[in-house]
């Protein structure tokens, strides 16, 4: 699976199309709510961690060299050296 942060506005805009349809009823109303309830959840953590790749594309950007050697102390984050 390969989605991308547009997949994600994508979803998003969907969503609030189903939030904006006239023929829903009360308890499909509480569907969508809820639905788009954990939509937003999974979407904040969604870009949390875009944001915190651009904020290590960043360091790499700004100080090179020097992060690049301390990422060996950090197993989960790869530094691309291998590809």
């Amino acid at each position: 699976m390969q989605n991308k942060l547009s997949d994600l506005n994508n979803h998003l805009f969907m969503q609030l199309e189903r939030l904006g349809d006239e023929e829903l009823d009360q308890e499909g109303i509480e569907k969508e709510v809820a639905r788009t309830g954990a939509l937003v959840s999974v979407t904040d953590q969604i870009i949390k961690n875009a944001a915190l790749q651009v904020k290590g594309v960043e360091l790499m950007v700004n100080h090179g060299a020097f992060v690049k050697r301390h990422l060996k102390s950090f197993p989960l984050i790869e530094d691309g050296s291998d590809k």
